[in-house]
This record gives C-alpha cells, sequence and structure tokens, in this order.
C-alpha cells in the first residue's frame, strides 16, 4: 500500500469513527429528556431528581469540553478519544443497569465527561487528518452528523423506549461506541500538539464544576428552599467564591483553561453570550416539551409519540441549515443572528399562551419559529466568536464557545425546570385540575425563556460588526451544534506496532 493510499485510509476512518461517535454522542443526549417519564415510572424516581440527569450531564461537560482537547494534545488525541469511547460504554451500561434514579444520574454525569472527549479529540483528530478542501468538506460532514444525531434522538429513544424499555436506547449506544474502540485503533493515527505546555489546568476544571453546580442547586430548588434561606444564600456565595478562585487561577497557571486576556474582547464575549443563550434556549424547551408531551394530564402521548412530534422541529434545524452560511455570506452576520434571535423569542411569545385546551397543532407555530431561529442564529454567532480573534488564538476562543454551549443548557435547563416544577405544586395545592396547572407551569417557563432569548437580541447586534465571514469559517460555524473547529499546528505521531494492520506507517 502506497503511503498515499494509507493516508487516505487512515482520514477515512477518522471521518467514518468521528462522524459516528459524535451521531451517537448527540443522539444520547437528545433522547434523554424523551425518556426521563419513561425512567420516573420505571424506578419509582421524581422528576426533581431526574433533572440532574440532563443538567448534571451539561454541568460536568462544560467543565471538561476543554481540558479533554488539552489532555488530547499533550497525551494522544486518539488516546483520549479510545478513553472517551470505553468511559462512554461503561456509563451507558451503568445506566441501563441502574435501580434507583440516583444510579441514572450517576451514570449521565459520567457521561457528560465522556461524550466531552469524544467530541472534543473526535474533531481534534479530524482536524490533523485533513487539510484545506478535504478539511472543510470533513468539517462540514461532522456537523452533519453532529446535527443529525441530535434531531434522530428523540425518535430513536422513543422508538426503542416502545421496543425493548427505556435502556434499550443506552444498550444500543454502548454497543455502537464498544464497535468503534477496535476500529479506532487499528486504523486511526496517533496525533498530539509537541509545542504545548504539558502543564493541565486540572484546578480550573474543578473550580468550573464548584462554580456551576452550586448555582444550579440555588436555581433548581430555590423555590423549595426559599429564596433568601440559608441554603440558597449560601449556594450563591460558593458560586460567588468559587468565581473568585477561578479568576486568581487562570491568572497564575502557565497554560489556563480559558485565557483571560481574551475577555477583553467585547466582540469574542458579547458573540459567545449569544451562543450560551441559544444553547440554553434550546435545552430548556427541549426538556419542557419532552414532560409536558407525555404527561397524562396534557397529551398523554407515548415517548415514540412524543419523539416523533419533537420531529418538525428537528427537521426545521437540519433543513435550514445549509441556507445559513450563503445567507450569513451575502448579508453579513448581524442580520441574519439577530433575525434568528426575533424568531427565538417570537416563538417563546406564542407558547406562553399555552392553555389546558391547547391541541399539538397549536404549539406547531411556536416551536417551529424556535427551531429556525435557533438554526439562523447558531452558525453566524459561532463564526463571529473565531473570526473576532487572530489565527493563533482561534483554538482558545472556539474552547470558550464549546463551554459556553454546556454552560447555557445546564443553567437554563434548571431554571426551567425549578418553575415547571413550583408552578405545578403550587398551581395544584391552589386547588387547580392538573391539565390547569401543567398549562399555567408550562408558561411561566417559557416567559422565562422568552427573558433569557430576548436578551440575545442586542448582543446579536453586537456579534454581527465584523466583516463578512470567509467560506472557512462559515464551515467551521456550521459545524457548531456541538463543538467548534479547532486549530492545530499537530504533529501526527505513528501508531505503536500493536494496531498497525490498517493504519498509517
Amino acid at each position: 500500500m502506497t503511503d498515499t493510499k494509507a493516508a487516505a485510509r487512515g482520514a477515512g476512518s477518522v471521518l467514518a469513527t468521528s462522524c459516528l461517535s459524535t451521531f451517537v454522542v448527540n443522539a444520547n443526549t437528545s433522547a434523554v429528556s424523551i425518556l426521563l417519564p419513561s425512567i420516573s415510572a420505571d424506578l419509582g424516581a421524581p422528576i426533581d431528581l431526574l433533572q440532574w440527569a440532563v443538567t448534571g450531564y451539561l454541568l460536568v461537560g462544560a467543565a471538561t469540553i476543554v481540558t479533554s482537547g488539552v489532555l488530547g494534545d499533550v497525551f494522544g488525541r486518539r488516546l483520549l478519544f479510545l478513553s472517551g469511547l470505553a468511559l462512554f460504554v461503561a456509563s451507558c451500561a451503568l445506566i441501563a443497569l441502574a435501580p434507583t434514579g440516583e444510579m441514572v444520574v450517576l451514570g449521565r454525569v459520567i457521561q457528560g465527561a465522556s461524550g466531552a472527549a469524544i467530541l472534543a479529540t473526535g474533531l481534534s483528530l479530524l482536524s490533523v487528518a485533513t487539510d484545506g478542501p478535504a478539511r472543510m468538506r470533513a468539517v462540514t460532514l461532522w456537523g452533519a452528523a453532529s446535527a443529525a444525531g441530535a434531531a434522530a434522538g428523540p425518535v430513536l429513544g422513543g422508538v426503542l423506549n416502545e421496543v425493548a424499555g427505556w435502556q434499550g436506547l443506552f444498550w444500543l449506544d454502548a454497543a455502537i461506541a464498544a464497535v468503534c474502540i477496535p476500529w479506532v485503533m487499528a486504523a486511526v493515527p496517533e496525533s498530539r500538539d509537541p509545542d504545548r505546555p504539558r502543564s493541565v489546568d486540572l484546578a480550573g476544571t474543578v473550580l468550573v464544576a464548584a462554580i456551576l453546580a452550586p448555582l444550579i442547586f440555588a436555581v433548581t430548588e430555590g423555590s423549595t428552599w426559599g429564596w433568601a434561606s440559608p441554603a440558597t444564600l449560601g449556594c450563591l456565595a460558593v458560586s460567588v467564591l468559587a468565581v473568585v478562585g477561578f479568576v486568581l487561577v487562570e491568572r497564575r497557571v502557565t497554560a489556563p483553561l480559558i485565557d483571560l486576556a481574551l475577555l477583553r474582547n467585547l466582540l469574542l464575549v458579547v458573540s459567545t453570550v449569544a451562543i450560551l443563550i441559544g444553547a440554553g434556549a434550546i435545552a430548556g424547551i427541549s426538556f419542557l416539551i419532552s414532560l409536558y408531551f407525555q404527561s397524562p394530564a396534557a397529551f398523554g402521548m407515548s415517548s415514540l409519540e412524543a419523539g416523533l412530534a419533537c420531529l418538525p422541529v428537528a427537521l426545521v434545524v437540519v433543513l435550514a441549515a445549509p441556507a445559513v452560511a450563503p445567507l450569513a455570506h451575502r448579508f453579513g452576520g448581524r442580520p441574519v443572528v439577530v433575525l434568528g434571535f426575533l424568531l427565538l423569542t417570537g416563538g417563546f411569545v406564542l407558547l406562553t399562551f399555552v392553555g389546558a385546551g391547547w391541541t399539538y397543532l397549536m404549539f406547531l407555530p411556536g416551536l417551529l419559529a424556535v427551531a429556525l431561529g435557533l438554526s439562523l442564529s447558531n452558525g453566524p454567532a459561532s463564526s463571529a466568536a473565531t473570526e473576532s480573534v487572530p489565527p493563533a488564538q482561534v483554538g482558545a476562543a472556539s474552547g470558550i464557545s464549546n463551554m459556553a454551549r454546556y454552560v447555557g443548557g445546564a443553567v437554563v435547563t434548571a431554571i426551567v425546570a425549578g418553575l415547571y416544577t413550583s408552578v405545578d405544586t403550587a398551581q395544584t395545592a391552589a386547588g387547580a385540575t392538573p391539565s390547569d396547572s401543567l398549562a399555567t407551569a408550562f408558561s411561566r417557563a417559557c416567559i422565562a425563556l422568552v427573558v433569557v432569548s430576548a436578551l440575545g437580541i442586542p448582543l446579536a447586534r453586537r456579534a454581527g460588526r465584523k466583516p463578512k465571514p470567509t467560506p472557512v469559517q462559515l464551515a467551521a460555524a456550521a459545524a457548531a451544534t456541538t463543538v467548534s473547529l479547532p486549530v492545530h499546528d499537530a504533529v501526527p505521531v505513528a501508531p505503536s506496532p500493536a494496531p498497525q494492520a490498517g493504519g498509517v506507517r
């Protein structure tokens, strides 16, 4: 086999395993909300506990996504990719065998770390294995696999739940990830960045978790504890102290998790906050509709029916994505992102009028507006974040954007979950019917989403004030469903003798 053919085979294996694994991770992520009612009924676990299966996953992902990329750069991207796959298999088995809700949450927390490792190092391997037009095509395919996984997750979760129980999704995901492991070992070459400092900012990683975990506890439990209670104020105080500690640590370490100097870049900051808001909004509404559509007091859908009910929304996201880059290239990022946030906010406004008598079709205009708004805002905002910095800092800017997506999803999901549960409980205690209680809870949670998404409109006006992005930046942004394209000056490392059979010599 010639070197050219071997290199092409290696690049093809990297593309195949990266796309397959990101499809599985994103399908798993989007399917979990659909499965929560079934898990709750089977294990007797309350929804307010199981919401941590969503927020805990995102919280750990936020804390580890950048660190995973750094560990891959230092110790080997293939090694970290394989470690993420192995941990993902173990976490799936732990969840599928879980006898309690607490064990499901623990498994999902572990899965947050494994998913972050797979996404961060998988895309890094892809960026090293390709260059020029081939890289653009590969990143576009990776982005399509990411979006397709997120779109297919609720339907796949619903089908598997009906056929094999809620555990079926996790067993299938474990099997696919397990197949990827020998494939990667045999065909994917190792690579690392020899110029990167070998120090890893573990203290920063821990402090990110220390910021987010108490904050999410306070947001979720504040209505029960009392917003001025010692427990709520104590959680908020811990988060504030952790922020102070994080800033002090990042100023002193050799290779910080976040380069604080980048936060002086106003365009990067507003673009990142816009990304955070968009990610949080879609995570929050996904959580709400999964619960509302399956509640016996609302539509009483099965998990399969609820997954199919989400399909039009997912299709809008997927079908609109190819049109976003040409629109941004022609008109500039600002009008496209502003329009996206206007649609996002308008969609949530429509959903605040929900009533107990609403049919599924009455939900569709608001949900489709939300989906289209997300499609228009996500890619150009991601592009604005990366084009706001010099080429040498694109990787660091991407890391900040990646973390923002996880943070937004975790915090906003916690806000709407807390509101939904507390308002439903209060309305029921006041004598409202179950249907009216749920509709009111859904409406109040959507009011919170209106506020969150409306904050993105003025930010979007600032996020688009740079020149029109280049095609390469647009391709990277189009793949930013979960993470952004990293930039590496990487040196491939020859694979060890054991897996050389299909590898690159």
